[in-house]
């Protein structure tokens, strides 16, 4: 519940516009236009409340190089790149680039496209004549933080079925108490808690006890 609430607090903070104040931003434009990045360039130079460093990459090549290097808090993606073009340049991308959130820069013509890569995995996506300064300014802070929001999900939805603590087991019949007072077999609490799978068996000393007529048929190892 207490994780919940804290991404739900962070949620309610990155609409709120709280994170981003006063942080420097490191963003790389992989984009073969040259007056389309001096238009981003100028865009964000007249934003006060966000410090940013615009970097360019011409090529798709260009940039996945560039990002080997890391220090790259966003990205911002031409579809339409020398050696690359369509969805696939998004694609390309993703699978070479984790954790660090994309906005997709399209033109009016190819919308549709851009609708694509976002479902695929893109943090928003952004049509170039249509751009001013605030509306890119809200698309980086947002994207930011709904990439560090969903990497927050995802590390608490993998601690969700982690067993940690103190686990009440009886010391005769080894059953294990849950936090609601109720008793159950311990490979049944495991398997509630946790993602472990059990394959039921005999060890050499059960089976002994169990079927010693059996057992003195069998082989020794």
């Amino acid at each position: 519940m207490a994780g919940l609430i804290a991404l739900l607090e962070a949620q309610t903070k990155i609409l709120q516009g709280w994170y981003m104040n006063n942080q420097s931003v490191t963003i790389l434009y992989i984009e073969d236009n040259d007056a389309d990045v001096v238009l981003v360039e100028e865009m964000l130079a007249d934003e006060a409340n966000l410090s940013c460093t615009l970097e360019n990459a011409p090529t798709l090549a260009a940039g996945l190089e560039r990002l080997e290097t890391g220090g790259i808090d966003l990205i911002m993606l031409d579809l339409s790149l020398p050696d690359s073009h369509g969805l696939e340049t998004f694609l390309q991308l993703k699978n070479k680039v984790s954790g660090v959130p994309v906005i997709v820069m399209t033109g009016t013509d190819d919308e549709a496209l851009a609708v694509k890569a976002v479902q695929a995995g893109a943090q928003d996506y952004l049509v170039k004549r249509q751009l001013d300064t605030n509306l890119l300014v809200r698309a980086i802070r947002y994207a930011i933080e709904r990439e560090k929001l969903i990497a927050s999900l995802r590390q608490a939805l993998e601690q969700i079925k982690t067993l940690k603590g103190f686990i009440p087991i009886c010391a005769s019949c080894k059953n294990v108490r849950d936090d609601k007072g109720f008793w159950h077999q311990v490979e049944a609490y495991i398997s509630d808690h946790s993602e472990a799978e059990f394959s039921h068996g005999i060890c050499p000393d059960c089976a002994q006890k169990l079927y010693p007529d059996f057992m003195k048929k069998c082989p020794s190892k």
